[in-house]
């Protein structure tokens, strides 16, 4: 693997331009806000908690108290409140320059959304699906545009049953649930690159994952949890693939960034491979019909 250098610093000054953050209160989301808000980026947190964002932006303007940052409600697990939160977007701002899909739940509990669907492919794909499309309108009269998703490594364990894509035939597996999101999450991101190239759209999709971060994502798993202190690397660096992702001016759309070093755990990001399954063309098609058919939102 490549070594790289990458950082924050190739970030270029960001005022005048919009991006939208999900999951922004804690661990690389709260990191992305910090960095984009020092470069005078507009940054929109789309949020649970608003309380917690409202700490996150008082800690943010402790040493950057010109950063422009606004808070809106979002709860990925109801399509009712994406749909909500785009169409505030979609009424107060004339352009959007960079969507980061951040937001995640790991390794939970069985649970369902809202709309009934396995939460955490409900989550961490179907609510991001149904927001990127609510907002491409924005994304499209915006020159430059850019939508980030993030997978993980977990998505090398993926294999989605799409006979049961919400658990309601098998026995749950918290475990195999994440690692068949973090893959939807790059089935969408290939297929949308695909998609957009196609209609000639001026916007690029990336993706990236983190490595192994030190995040509240890791909360329901013990075995994480305990090999923290020896593997994991803080959110300042884990953040850095997303952002080149989102950033750099050389990623094509269908890129795909992760951290250099040590089976792609830690170090700075440089683009990396996702595995064969992830590039399966006749699944990622599957995969979409099926979330558009979901979430009730056609692109």
């Amino acid at each position: 693997m490549s070594k790289s250098n990458w950082n924050t610093s190739q970030i270029p000054d960001l005022q005048s331009k919009v991006v939208i953050i999900t999951g922004a209160t804690s661990g690389l989301g709260k990191e992305a806000s910090k960095i984009l808000a020092k470069k005078n980026a507009t940054v929109i947190m789309a949020v649970r908690n608003t309380k917690k964002a409202e700490t996150v932006v008082q800690e943010i303007k402790k040493y950057h108290p010109s950063a422009l940052i606004d808070i809106r409600e979002m709860d990925l697990s109801s399509l009712g409140s994406v749909k909500s939160f785009a169409n505030g977007v979609l009424a107060d701002y004339n352009s959007l320059h960079v969507l980061v899909n951040n937001a995640g739940i790991m390794a939970c509990p069985f649970d369902k959304t809202k709309d009934g669907y396995e939460i955490q492919m409900g989550t961490n794909h179907l609510g991001h699906f149904a927001l990127t499309g609510l907002l491409m309108p924005l994304l499209d009269k915006t020159k430059n545009a850019r939508i980030v998703a993030t997978s993980s490594i977990g998505h090398r364990m993926g294999n989605i049953d799409f006979s049961d894509i919400n658990w309601e035939k098998r026995t749950y597996n918290p475990s195999q649930a994440y690692a068949d999101s973090k893959l939807a999450n790059l089935y969408f991101t290939y297929e949308l690159a695909k998609k957009l190239n196609d209609d000639k759209k001026d916007i690029r999709v990336t993706a990236a994952h983190p490595g192994w971060t030190k995040t509240d994502l890791q909360k329901h798993s013990w075995y994480m949890r305990m090999l923290n202190p020896f593997f994991s690397q803080g959110p300042d660096q884990g953040v850095l693939p997303t952002l080149r992702a989102a950033f750099d001016s050389n990623a094509s759309s269908g890129d795909y960034f992760g951290p250099s070093r040590f089976f792609e755990m830690h170090g700075n990001p440089v683009l990396v491979k996702s595995n064969e399954r992830s590039h399966d063309q006749e699944a990622a098609k599957k995969l979409w019909k099926l979330s558009e058919e979901l979430t009730n939102i056609k692109y």
